[in-house]
Order: structure tokens, then sequence, then C-alpha cells
């Protein structure tokens, strides 16, 4: 079992570590593409959220590498340095996929309101599913395990992995949002909606990861669960 739990962990570990580095070498190869508008990403976020109608998310500057994330609680449109300055194909694809989930909260998007629900009951799931799972299993002292506590565990870790997969659709809807404003703004030309698709592709690529990554354990545990009760 413990084989089975470190090399499900290891596979989608390297996954994840490649789809980063093609992730981050994709973001430098198009800041090095700048946008024929001209306009930096603080530029794009402010001009996508007023074409949407939108004019109480205010647009702010974070640090970090690739930090660039839409906080709901605020209503801020947090930007990393490199894309709230830059004037490149890869800002303007950031900030405009960020100014889409500020689209997605000021319409109701049903997937945002689902995931929001989550988040709370996600973070304790979160936290105290590995520990309970592995009391379950007998890794923490408890001998043979107890199938009770084990599928508590798995319960919890599967609130996880719903938060992943529901994560998804709220991803590639904000990605989408994104590239049909570019170009129906004149904000990038048709080769530069190319290349803002591939950068938001790779960055998206990170979340059907973790769902799989997640999935794949979740369905390990069932596995694990389904082989204890028929012993």
């Amino acid at each position: 079992m413990t084989m089975g739990i470190m090399a499900i962990s290891v596979v989608f570990m390297l996954i994840g570590m490649f789809v980063q580095f093609r992730l981050k070498s994709k973001f430098k190869q198009y800041t090095d593409v700048p946008t024929s508008s001209r306009m930096s990403g603080k530029e794009v976020a402010q001009k996508m959220l007023r074409d949407n109608g939108i004019y109480d998310v205010d647009v702010v500057s974070v640090p970090g590498f690739l930090s660039d994330h839409y906080d709901p609680t605020k209503k801020t449109v947090n930007l990393s340095p490199d894309v709230f300055e830059g004037r490149n194909v890869a800002a303007a694809a950031v900030a405009a996929h960020e100014c889409g989930h500020a689209v997605q909260h000021a319409t109701a998007y049903s997937m945002l309101q689902l995931r929001s629900k989550l988040v709370p009951v996600t973070q304790i799931s979160t936290n105290l599913s590995q520990w309970v799972i592995l009391a379950g299993i007998g890794f923490m002292g408890f001998g043979g395990g107890n199938q009770t506590i084990l599928l508590i565990g798995i319960v919890l870790f599967a609130v996880s992995t719903l938060f992943t997969v529901v994560t998804l659709p709220v991803e590639f809807d904000a990605s989408a949002r994104a590239l049909k404003w570019l170009n129906t703004a004149n904000i990038t030309t048709s080769d530069e909606d190319a290349k803002a698709k591939d950068a938001l592709k790779w960055a998206a690529l990170t979340y059907v990861v973790a769902a799989l990554s997640s999935i794949a354990m979740l369905v390990y545990y069932i596995m694990i669960y389904n082989g204890r009760s028929r012993d």
C-alpha cells in the first residue's frame, strides 16, 4: 500500500514538474513578444474590467513570479510585477485571464459560486484527510487500521478532489473569456492570439494535473477500502 501511494505521488509530481517547467518556459518566451497595442498588463486588466461594466474591482501589483490571482473577498485583480508592468503577450494573457475570474464573479458564474462554497470545507478536509486515512490504514499506531476511520478519511479526501475538479471549468471559462475579449478589443492580433492561447493552455494544465492526481489517489484509497471490506 505504501509503495502504491508513493508511486502515484511520484508519477504526478514528475508530471507536475514538467508542466510547471513548460509554463515558465512559455511565459518567458511570450514575454519577449510585444503586443501590437503596447498596453501594460495593468492597462489591459483595467480596460477589460471597464468593458465588462466592472468598476468596483482594483488592479494591484503583488510580489512573486506568476503569483497572479483574483481575490473575490477584496475585489482585487492581483498581478505579479512582470504581468503588471509587462507590455507583451504573456502579460496580456495572464491579466485578461485573472479579469475573466472577476467577470465570472460579477455575473454569478455558477461553477465559481460552487467553488467558493467549497473553499471552507476544502481547507478543513485537506488538512485532515491524509492523517485520517493513514490512521485508518494502520500507519499511525492503530495496528491493522480501522475501516470506519479509513472511510471518513476517504470522504474528506473526496471533498478536496471535488474542489480540484470544479476548479477546471472555472479556469477554462476564465481563459475563454480572456481570449475572446483580447481579440474583440483589438488588444492582440491573430498571431498574438495564438501565442496567448498557448500560454494559457499550459497554465490550465497545472490544474488538470492536480485534478488527475487527486482522482488517482482517491480511486486508490477506495480500492484499499474495498479490499479490506472483502477480507
